[in-house]
């Protein structure tokens, strides 16, 4: 029963993403999947994840604000800012349940919070957000090398070293920071790792 439904959410993700953007998806999901295994989280659960977390991605940012609006989902001036950047997590969650018929919880967390985190993550929703940012195709990360070997070991230390390197990048760059990146910066670190 499952492996059709990854058949099916294959196939819907393959029309509805880019070319780049349906590898990236891919290779999301498999990593997700590896790091479930690796750390006794449910696979399936993390392969849903991996292949719906970008499926609002190549939607326009008009029509991402158009859907939050629609659901009533607070847009705060920095997800307005960056939309395709930010707004994308929030729709996709509200996707995957609406038209992908997907009501696990833990899944639409782990898609709605896999750019910006959040305070106290499920297990599954650390695994997303840190498969997104390791995955193979990546490149251009800070620390990559040193990160995906810690992504194996323990996630927690591995998502605070993610949301360090993210918070410093924005910051040397000029970018803006979403107030939840920081908040689960500050829980994570609070925690002492």
């Amino acid at each position: 029963m499952i492996t059709a439904k990854l058949k099916k959410l294959r196939k819907a993700m393959e029309k509805e993403l880019n070319h780049k953007r349906y590898e990236h998806t891919l290779s999301v999901a498999y990593t997700a999947a590896n790091l479930a295994m690796v750390h006794n989280s449910d696979t399936n659960s993390a392969l849903i994840g991996g292949m719906l977390h970008d499926c609002a991605k190549c939607i326009s940012d008009n029509k991402l604000i158009a859907i939050c609006e629609k659901h009533s989902l607070n847009i705060s001036e920095v997800e307005m800012n960056n939309p395709s950047a930010l707004l994308h997590a929030k729709v996709g969650a509200v996707l995957a349940n609406d038209k992908y018929g997907i009501n696990d919880e833990d899944i639409l967390n782990a898609i709605k919070y896999h750019t910006t985190g959040r305070p106290n993550m499920s297990k599954l929703e650390k695994i997303l957000y840190i498969a997104d940012y390791i995955e193979p195709g990546r490149k251009h990360a800070p620390n990559l090398k040193q990160i995906r070997a810690m992504a194996y070991q323990d996630l927690d230390k591995t998502l605070l070293k993610i949301l360090e390197d993210t918070l410093v990048y924005l910051t040397s760059s000029d970018g803006q920071i979403d107030p939840m990146t920081k908040k689960t910066y500050d829980y994570y670190k609070n925690l002492n790792i």
